[in-house]
C-alpha cells in the first residue's frame, strides 16, 4: 500500500538532512586538512625556528651596540 505524503515527505526531509550533515563534516574535513597543510608549508620554511627563540632574536637586532 501507498505511503502517506506527510511520511513521504518526512523521511525524504530526513534523508536530505542526514545527506548534508555528511557533506558538511566532509567539507571540514577539507578545510582542516588544507588549514594544516598550509600551516605545516609556512613552519616548514623555518624549522630551526621555535615559538621561544623567535622573541630574543628579534630583541637582539634591535638592540643598540655598546659603546
Amino acid at each position: 500500500m501507498a505511503q502517506p505524503y506527510e511520511e513521504r515527505n518526512s523521511a525524504a526531509k530526513t534523508r536530505r538532512q542526514q545527506e548534508d550533515q555528511r557533506r558538511m563534516e566532509f567539507r571540514r574535513a577539507i578545510e582542516d586538512r588544507f588549514e594544516l597543510r598550509q600551516l605545516q608549508a609556512e613552519i616548514g620554511d623555518f624549522p630551526e625556528i621555535t615559538h621561544w627563540q623567535v622573541t630574543p632574536a628579534a630583541s637582539r637586532r634591535n638592540a643598540q651596540p655598546s659603546q
